[in-house]
Protein backbone atom coordinates (compact mmCIF):
# COMPACT_ATOMS: atom_id res chain seq x y z
CA UNK A 1 0.00 0.00 0.00
CA UNK A 2 1.22 3.31 -0.78
CA UNK A 3 1.81 5.71 2.10
CA UNK A 4 -0.22 9.14 2.11
CA UNK A 5 1.32 11.73 0.08
CA UNK A 6 2.55 13.88 3.08
CA UNK A 7 5.02 16.81 1.69
CA UNK A 8 8.97 16.12 2.97
CA UNK A 9 10.88 18.67 3.46
CA UNK A 10 14.26 18.07 3.97
CA UNK A 11 15.98 20.38 7.02
CA UNK A 12 18.90 22.94 6.06
CA UNK A 13 21.02 23.22 8.95
CA UNK A 14 22.00 26.82 10.09
CA UNK A 15 25.84 27.91 10.41
CA UNK A 16 25.41 29.16 14.00
CA UNK A 17 22.10 28.48 16.18
CA UNK A 18 21.74 32.14 16.63
CA UNK A 19 21.92 32.69 12.66
CA UNK A 20 18.81 34.30 11.20
CA UNK A 21 17.83 31.00 9.08
CA UNK A 22 18.38 29.21 12.84
CA UNK A 23 14.62 29.11 13.16
CA UNK A 24 13.23 26.03 11.57
CA UNK A 25 16.46 24.51 12.98
CA UNK A 26 15.34 25.10 16.45
CA UNK A 27 11.86 24.12 15.90
CA UNK A 28 12.79 20.83 14.58
CA UNK A 29 14.77 20.73 17.94
CA UNK A 30 11.91 21.16 19.85
CA UNK A 31 10.19 18.17 17.96
CA UNK A 32 12.79 15.46 18.84
CA UNK A 33 12.73 17.39 22.90
CA UNK A 34 8.66 16.34 22.69
CA UNK A 35 9.45 12.73 21.20
CA UNK A 36 11.97 11.98 23.91
CA UNK A 37 9.59 13.27 26.12
CA UNK A 38 6.88 11.36 24.58
CA UNK A 39 8.86 8.20 25.13
CA UNK A 40 10.93 8.87 27.97
CA UNK A 41 9.16 10.93 30.15
CA UNK A 42 12.95 13.02 30.44
CA UNK A 43 15.64 14.78 28.43
CA UNK A 44 18.21 12.24 29.66
CA UNK A 45 18.28 10.77 25.63
CA UNK A 46 17.91 13.94 24.19
CA UNK A 47 20.51 15.33 22.25
CA UNK A 48 21.63 18.94 23.38
CA UNK A 49 20.86 21.89 20.43
CA UNK A 50 24.54 22.37 20.31
CA UNK A 51 25.65 18.83 19.73
CA UNK A 52 23.22 18.61 17.15
CA UNK A 53 24.35 20.81 14.79
CA UNK A 54 27.43 19.80 15.19
CA UNK A 55 26.92 15.94 15.07
CA UNK A 56 24.45 16.39 11.98
CA UNK A 57 27.22 18.10 9.41
CA UNK A 58 28.53 15.74 6.89
CA UNK A 59 32.06 14.69 7.36
CA UNK A 60 34.60 12.68 5.77
CA UNK A 61 33.00 9.36 7.89
CA UNK A 62 29.40 10.12 7.45
CA UNK A 63 26.96 11.83 5.43
CA UNK A 64 23.26 12.36 7.13
CA UNK A 65 19.83 13.50 5.79
CA UNK A 66 17.07 14.94 7.98
CA UNK A 67 13.63 15.44 7.16
CA UNK A 68 10.31 16.46 8.60
CA UNK A 69 6.41 16.72 8.13
CA UNK A 70 3.90 19.45 8.81
CA UNK A 71 0.46 19.21 9.95
CA UNK A 72 -1.63 22.52 9.88
CA UNK A 73 1.99 24.16 10.37
CA UNK A 74 3.35 22.19 12.96
CA UNK A 75 6.09 19.66 12.82
CA UNK A 76 5.00 16.60 13.85
CA UNK A 77 7.18 13.77 12.37
CA UNK A 78 10.55 13.18 11.42
CA UNK A 79 12.92 11.36 9.75
CA UNK A 80 16.97 11.01 9.37
CA UNK A 81 19.29 8.54 7.07
CA UNK A 82 23.15 8.48 7.61
CA UNK A 83 25.54 7.12 5.22
CA UNK A 84 28.77 5.79 6.03
CA UNK A 85 31.65 6.74 4.04
CA UNK A 86 34.86 4.63 4.80
CA UNK A 87 33.19 1.46 5.71
CA UNK A 88 29.70 -0.32 5.59
CA UNK A 89 29.31 1.56 2.19
CA UNK A 90 26.39 -1.00 1.43
CA UNK A 91 24.40 0.07 4.69
CA UNK A 92 22.58 2.75 5.59
CA UNK A 93 20.81 3.92 9.18
CA UNK A 94 17.42 6.24 9.14
CA UNK A 95 14.65 6.52 11.67
CA UNK A 96 11.26 7.89 11.82
CA UNK A 97 9.04 8.92 14.47
CA UNK A 98 5.75 10.81 14.98
CA UNK A 99 4.30 12.46 17.65
CA UNK A 100 1.45 9.44 19.33
CA UNK A 101 -1.41 12.29 18.47
CA UNK A 102 -0.70 11.99 14.55
CA UNK A 103 0.09 8.52 14.36
CA UNK A 104 -2.10 6.35 12.13
CA UNK A 105 -2.41 8.24 9.67
CA UNK A 106 0.51 7.38 7.01
CA UNK A 107 2.89 10.01 8.55
CA UNK A 108 5.44 6.83 9.09
CA UNK A 109 4.97 5.04 6.65
CA UNK A 110 5.51 8.00 4.26
CA UNK A 111 8.80 9.00 5.93
CA UNK A 112 9.88 5.67 5.81
CA UNK A 113 9.19 5.16 2.39
CA UNK A 114 11.15 8.39 1.38
CA UNK A 115 14.22 7.33 3.40
CA UNK A 116 14.40 4.01 1.92
CA UNK A 117 13.96 5.29 -1.62
CA UNK A 118 17.53 7.39 -0.86
CA UNK A 119 19.59 4.76 0.58
CA UNK A 120 18.33 2.78 -2.96
CA UNK A 121 19.62 5.27 -4.69
CA UNK A 122 22.66 5.67 -2.76
CA UNK A 123 23.09 1.60 -3.98
CA UNK A 124 22.84 0.61 -0.36
CA UNK A 125 20.99 -2.48 0.08
CA UNK A 126 21.39 -2.99 4.11
CA UNK A 127 19.16 -0.92 5.78
CA UNK A 128 19.14 -0.71 9.58
CA UNK A 129 16.99 1.04 12.11
CA UNK A 130 15.64 1.17 15.54
CA UNK A 131 13.24 0.91 18.23
CA UNK A 132 13.13 2.32 21.95
CA UNK A 133 11.09 0.32 24.85
CA UNK A 134 11.22 1.85 28.15
CA UNK A 135 10.99 -0.95 30.65
CA UNK A 136 7.60 -1.04 31.40
CA UNK A 137 7.13 -4.62 30.43
CA UNK A 138 8.06 -7.88 31.71
CA UNK A 139 10.87 -9.35 28.84
CA UNK A 140 10.31 -12.87 30.56
CA UNK A 141 7.18 -13.06 29.97
CA UNK A 142 4.44 -13.16 27.24
CA UNK A 143 3.72 -11.16 24.65
CA UNK A 144 7.49 -10.63 23.61
CA UNK A 145 9.75 -10.87 20.37
CA UNK A 146 13.21 -12.04 20.70
CA UNK A 147 16.08 -11.12 18.45
CA UNK A 148 17.84 -14.23 16.75
CA UNK A 149 20.51 -14.24 19.53
CA UNK A 150 18.12 -15.55 22.21
CA UNK A 151 18.97 -13.01 24.66
CA UNK A 152 16.62 -9.62 25.20
CA UNK A 153 13.15 -8.81 23.91
CA UNK A 154 10.94 -6.45 23.16
CA UNK A 155 6.89 -5.75 23.27
CA UNK A 156 4.75 -6.97 20.63
CA UNK A 157 2.31 -4.79 21.04
CA UNK A 158 4.29 -1.66 21.01
CA UNK A 159 3.71 0.72 18.06
CA UNK A 160 7.35 0.79 17.11
CA UNK A 161 7.83 -3.23 17.16
CA UNK A 162 4.48 -3.80 14.80
CA UNK A 163 5.77 -0.52 12.78
CA UNK A 164 9.43 -2.15 11.72
CA UNK A 165 8.14 -5.58 11.72
CA UNK A 166 5.61 -4.85 9.27
CA UNK A 167 8.24 -2.78 7.23
CA UNK A 168 10.06 -5.99 6.55
CA UNK A 169 12.63 -5.16 9.24
CA UNK A 170 13.86 -8.30 11.34
CA UNK A 171 14.98 -7.60 15.22
CA UNK A 172 18.66 -8.92 15.36
CA UNK A 173 19.46 -7.33 18.45
CA UNK A 174 18.57 -6.09 21.52
CA UNK A 175 20.10 -3.43 24.15
CA UNK A 176 19.90 -2.84 27.19
CA UNK A 177 19.81 0.87 28.37
CA UNK A 178 20.75 1.23 31.95
CA UNK A 179 21.18 3.87 34.18
CA UNK A 180 23.60 4.68 37.43
CA UNK A 181 22.61 6.35 40.69
CA UNK A 182 26.21 8.19 41.08
CA UNK A 183 25.65 9.17 44.81
CA UNK A 184 23.82 5.69 45.53
CA UNK A 185 26.90 4.09 43.88
CA UNK A 186 30.08 5.98 45.79
CA UNK A 187 30.38 4.25 48.85
CA UNK A 188 30.24 0.52 47.06
CA UNK A 189 33.74 1.60 44.46
CA UNK A 190 36.04 1.32 47.09
CA UNK A 191 35.39 -2.39 47.75
CA UNK A 192 34.82 -3.35 43.65
CA UNK A 193 38.52 -1.12 42.93
CA UNK A 194 40.23 -3.15 45.71
CA UNK A 195 39.10 -5.99 44.39
CA UNK A 196 40.03 -5.74 40.54
CA UNK A 197 43.44 -3.84 41.70
CA UNK A 198 44.02 -7.65 42.99
CA UNK A 199 44.51 -8.96 39.25
CA UNK A 200 45.92 -5.82 37.91
CA UNK A 201 49.60 -5.24 39.25
CA UNK A 202 51.00 -4.88 35.91
CA UNK A 203 49.15 -2.01 34.66
CA UNK A 204 48.62 1.92 35.40
CA UNK A 205 45.87 3.93 35.25
CA UNK A 206 45.82 7.14 32.70
CA UNK A 207 43.50 9.82 32.95
CA UNK A 208 43.10 12.63 30.39
CA UNK A 209 40.01 15.33 29.15
CA UNK A 210 39.13 15.78 25.95
CA UNK A 211 42.22 14.73 24.05
CA UNK A 212 44.56 11.99 24.06
CA UNK A 213 48.29 12.56 24.93
CA UNK A 214 50.34 12.59 21.88
CA UNK A 215 52.28 9.45 22.69
CA UNK A 216 49.32 7.02 23.04
CA UNK A 217 46.92 8.54 20.39
CA UNK A 218 48.17 5.52 17.71
CA UNK A 219 47.54 3.06 20.47
CA UNK A 220 44.08 4.51 21.22
CA UNK A 221 43.35 4.29 17.66
CA UNK A 222 43.91 0.78 17.45
CA UNK A 223 41.46 -0.03 20.38
CA UNK A 224 38.90 1.90 18.72
CA UNK A 225 39.47 0.09 15.48
CA UNK A 226 38.68 -3.38 17.68
CA UNK A 227 35.08 -1.95 18.97
CA UNK A 228 33.81 -2.97 15.61
CA UNK A 229 34.61 -6.59 15.89
CA UNK A 230 34.88 -6.99 19.48
CA UNK A 231 31.45 -5.66 20.44
CA UNK A 232 28.92 -7.72 19.73
CA UNK A 233 26.23 -7.12 17.18
CA UNK A 234 24.43 -9.66 17.53
CA UNK A 235 22.94 -10.15 13.20
CA UNK A 236 23.54 -7.00 12.81
CA UNK A 237 25.78 -6.35 9.18
CA UNK A 238 28.76 -4.08 9.89
CA UNK A 239 32.49 -3.89 8.35
CA UNK A 240 35.54 -3.79 10.53
CA UNK A 241 36.29 0.04 10.64
CA UNK A 242 39.61 1.21 10.68
CA UNK A 243 41.18 3.83 12.43
CA UNK A 244 43.93 5.93 12.51
CA UNK A 245 45.84 9.31 14.03
CA UNK A 246 43.37 11.45 12.63
CA UNK A 247 40.14 9.72 12.81
CA UNK A 248 40.52 9.65 16.43
CA UNK A 249 41.72 13.29 16.67
CA UNK A 250 38.39 14.10 14.11
CA UNK A 251 36.23 12.11 17.22
CA UNK A 252 37.73 14.34 19.66
CA UNK A 253 36.96 17.32 17.64
CA UNK A 254 33.35 16.70 17.32
CA UNK A 255 33.46 16.63 20.72
CA UNK A 256 34.49 19.44 21.29
CA UNK A 257 32.45 21.97 19.21
CA UNK A 258 29.68 20.17 20.39
CA UNK A 259 30.46 21.48 23.41
CA UNK A 260 31.20 18.69 25.30
CA UNK A 261 33.99 17.29 28.00
CA UNK A 262 35.08 13.80 27.50
CA UNK A 263 36.78 12.22 30.53
CA UNK A 264 38.88 9.02 29.23
CA UNK A 265 40.74 6.38 31.30
CA UNK A 266 42.94 3.68 30.41
CA UNK A 267 44.61 1.30 31.34
CA UNK A 268 48.89 0.86 30.42
CA UNK A 269 50.93 -2.14 30.68
CA UNK A 270 53.58 -1.36 32.43
CA UNK A 271 56.45 -4.00 30.95
CA UNK A 272 55.03 -4.16 27.17
CA UNK A 273 53.83 0.29 27.42
CA UNK A 274 50.52 -1.10 25.65
CA UNK A 275 47.10 0.80 26.09
CA UNK A 276 45.16 -2.63 27.26
CA UNK A 277 41.72 -0.66 28.33
CA UNK A 278 40.34 2.91 27.78
CA UNK A 279 36.79 4.15 28.61
CA UNK A 280 35.08 7.39 27.61
CA UNK A 281 32.48 9.23 29.55
CA UNK A 282 30.81 12.30 28.16
CA UNK A 283 29.41 15.09 29.49
CA UNK A 284 27.02 17.86 28.17
CA UNK A 285 26.57 21.45 29.32
CA UNK A 286 22.97 21.46 27.98
CA UNK A 287 22.38 18.37 30.14
CA UNK A 288 24.27 19.18 33.54
CA UNK A 289 22.53 16.48 35.55
CA UNK A 290 23.75 13.49 33.37
CA UNK A 291 27.02 11.59 32.31
CA UNK A 292 26.94 9.26 29.05
CA UNK A 293 29.25 6.26 29.26
CA UNK A 294 30.26 5.95 25.82
CA UNK A 295 33.07 2.77 24.87
CA UNK A 296 34.50 0.62 26.78
CA UNK A 297 36.84 -1.41 25.67
CA UNK A 298 39.67 -4.62 26.46
CA UNK A 299 42.34 -5.83 24.42
CA UNK A 300 41.90 -9.15 24.24
CA UNK A 301 45.18 -10.17 25.22
CA UNK A 302 45.13 -7.96 28.58
CA UNK A 303 41.46 -9.80 29.48
CA UNK A 304 41.22 -11.48 32.60
CA UNK A 305 42.70 -8.51 34.75
CA UNK A 306 39.42 -6.69 35.88
CA UNK A 307 40.56 -3.85 33.97
CA UNK A 308 37.11 -3.18 32.29
CA UNK A 309 36.04 -2.50 36.15
CA UNK A 310 39.37 -0.68 37.09
CA UNK A 311 38.60 2.12 34.17
CA UNK A 312 35.24 2.48 34.87
CA UNK A 313 35.60 3.31 37.91
CA UNK A 314 38.10 5.30 37.50
CA UNK A 315 35.94 7.55 35.55
CA UNK A 316 33.00 7.62 38.31
CA UNK A 317 35.50 8.60 40.40
CA UNK A 318 36.54 12.05 38.28
CA UNK A 319 32.51 13.10 38.45
CA UNK A 320 33.36 14.05 41.78
CA UNK A 321 34.59 17.40 39.49
CA UNK A 322 31.84 17.72 37.98
CA UNK A 323 28.76 18.14 41.39
CA UNK A 324 25.66 18.52 39.13
CA UNK A 325 25.72 14.71 37.09
CA UNK A 326 23.12 12.25 39.69
CA UNK A 327 22.88 9.99 37.14
CA UNK A 328 25.34 7.67 34.47
CA UNK A 329 23.58 6.39 31.02
CA UNK A 330 24.61 3.58 29.06
CA UNK A 331 23.45 0.93 26.43
CA UNK A 332 24.88 -2.86 26.15
CA UNK A 333 24.10 -5.37 23.93
CA UNK A 334 21.85 -7.92 25.82
CA UNK A 335 23.95 -10.61 25.10
CA UNK A 336 27.59 -8.86 26.53
CA UNK A 337 27.23 -10.83 29.47
CA UNK A 338 30.46 -9.94 30.94
CA UNK A 339 30.25 -6.19 30.57
CA UNK A 340 27.08 -6.12 31.49
CA UNK A 341 28.20 -8.09 34.86
CA UNK A 342 30.58 -4.94 34.99
CA UNK A 343 27.84 -2.39 35.10
CA UNK A 344 25.12 -4.36 37.62
CA UNK A 345 28.38 -4.83 40.48
CA UNK A 346 28.86 -0.91 40.43
CA UNK A 347 25.32 -0.23 40.60
CA UNK A 348 23.36 -0.17 36.79
CA UNK A 349 20.02 -0.60 36.75
CA UNK A 350 17.79 -1.14 33.39
CA UNK A 351 15.91 1.95 32.23
CA UNK A 352 14.80 0.48 28.88
CA UNK A 353 15.57 -1.83 25.69
CA UNK A 354 16.66 -1.00 22.49
CA UNK A 355 15.43 -3.02 19.19
CA UNK A 356 18.15 -3.18 16.52
CA UNK A 357 16.30 -4.02 13.34
CA UNK A 358 17.66 -5.32 9.96
CA UNK A 359 16.39 -5.29 6.56
CA UNK A 360 17.96 -6.58 3.14
CA UNK A 361 17.52 -5.43 -0.28
CA UNK A 362 18.13 -7.64 -3.22
CA UNK A 363 20.56 -5.52 -5.75
CA UNK A 364 18.26 -6.31 -8.21
CA UNK A 365 15.62 -4.07 -6.55
CA UNK A 366 17.56 -1.10 -5.82
CA UNK A 367 17.59 0.50 -8.95
CA UNK A 368 13.69 0.02 -9.74
CA UNK A 369 12.66 1.39 -5.93
CA UNK A 370 15.12 4.38 -6.83
CA UNK A 371 13.48 4.69 -9.92
CA UNK A 372 9.98 4.64 -8.83
CA UNK A 373 10.71 7.16 -6.82
CA UNK A 374 12.03 9.38 -9.20
CA UNK A 375 15.88 9.98 -7.36
CA UNK A 376 18.91 10.01 -8.89
CA UNK A 377 21.43 8.13 -7.51
CA UNK A 378 23.95 9.71 -5.16
CA UNK A 379 21.27 12.26 -4.39
CA UNK A 380 19.33 13.49 -1.16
Amino acid sequence: MTAAPYLIEPLQLPSTIDAPDAAEFLEFGRLCDALTLETWGSLDRATTTGARLRYWRDNAYSRMRIFFVRVDGKMVGKSWIRFEQQENLGRALLHVAVLKAYTGRGLGRALLEHAQSLAAADGRTVLMSFTEHPADFDADGPGVMTPLTGTGALPTAARGVRFAAAAGYRLEQVERFSSLDVAAAAPGLDRLERDARTKAAGYELLCWTDRCPEEYVAQLAALMSRMSTDAPTGGLSYDEETWDVARVRHVEDTWKQAGNVSLVAAARHRQSGELAAYSVLELAPGKPWLAEQDDTLVAANHRGHRLGMLVKIANLRRLAGYPDVRRVTTFNAAENDHMLAINVALGFRPAGWDGEWQRSVAPEAVGSVAEAAGIAPGSG
